[in-house]
């Protein structure tokens, strides 16, 4: 492997360094929060992912350094974690914020005004696609699917949802965050840091105050084939019938 610009992706031809090691104490505590993850698993390699974002919560993105840590407890290469890391969109593979914006850029919330408020995010921040504001507040991506149709546009903050955005609430939501203002969820848990969410991810206890008893339901819309599949009555239709012509040809009023 050859270090690389990180801008243009150009190998240099030298080899790159062994990634660091974690300090002694840090290095024990995820060792122990480690051991902890795979008692779960009867296969150690089937942890992999929940480690992923045991070390992602401790710098906030997976470093070299955490991979080779999740090779070393899972007795695998640094290849195969770094494959696994690379694939996943849900690991950062660069320094982010505190809050990872995401704006909703599928089809139905784009047309809904998604674009429209990824665009004005951009601009209003400063910054592109997966880039972090100044201050390390608030990291802006858009994102496929938020899988919250009914309420579209979505944005959604350390995956929690913020429903039926505008432009202007998303400006609100993005200067609360990172003035420090508390905000709460549209649907679901309270907020808390990305590190925090990494950490919850990776199977340790929510200790977020209501976070169990919060709840982030589907909406309407989204629920009707459940509701068909359960043999409850369909709803009634939103298109009446449409009535017939009086009009017709007289040959297809004889017709049999």
């Amino acid at each position: 492997m050859t270090t690389s610009s990180p801008r243009r992706g150009v190998g240099l031809g030298m080899p790159e360094l062994p990634a660091p090691a974690y300090p002694d104490d840090v290095r024990a505590r995820l060792e122990a929060d480690a051991r902890e993850v795979i008692a779960r698993y009867p296969d150690s390699r089937s942890a992999l992912l929940p480690l992923l974002h045991l070390v992602q919560s401790e710098e906030g993105h997976v470093t070299r350094t955490g991979m080779r840590f999740c090779a070393e407890v899972l007795g695998l290469t640094t290849a195969e974690v770094t494959a696994v890391a690379t694939f996943y969109t849900m690991y950062r593979r660069g320094p982010s914020g505190d809050y990872q914006v995401g704006v909703c850029t599928n089809t139905l919330c784009a047309v809904m005004g998604g674009d429209a408020i990824f665009d004005s995010l951009q601009e209003y921040l400063g910054v592109g696609n997966g880039e972090t504001t100044d201050d390390g507040k608030v990291t802006l991506e858009h994102i496929e699917c938020n899988a919250a149709c009914d309420f579209a546009p979505v944005v959604m903050v350390n995956w929690e949802f913020f429903d039926n955005q505008t432009v202007e609430s998303a400006k609100r939501l993005v200067d609360d965050l990172r003035a420090g203002r508390d905000v709460s969820p549209t649907r679901g848990a309270p907020l808390c840091t990305f590190k925090d969410t990494a950490r919850i991810l990776a199977g340790f206890p929510d200790e977020r105050e209501g976070a169990v008893e919060a709840s982030g339901g589907a909406g309407p819309a989204s629920l009707v084939g459940l509701r068909l599949a359960r043999g409850e009555t369909a709803p009634a239709r939103v298109v009446h019938p449409r009535e017939e012509p009086d009009d017709r040809p007289a040959a297809e009023e004889g017709e049999g």
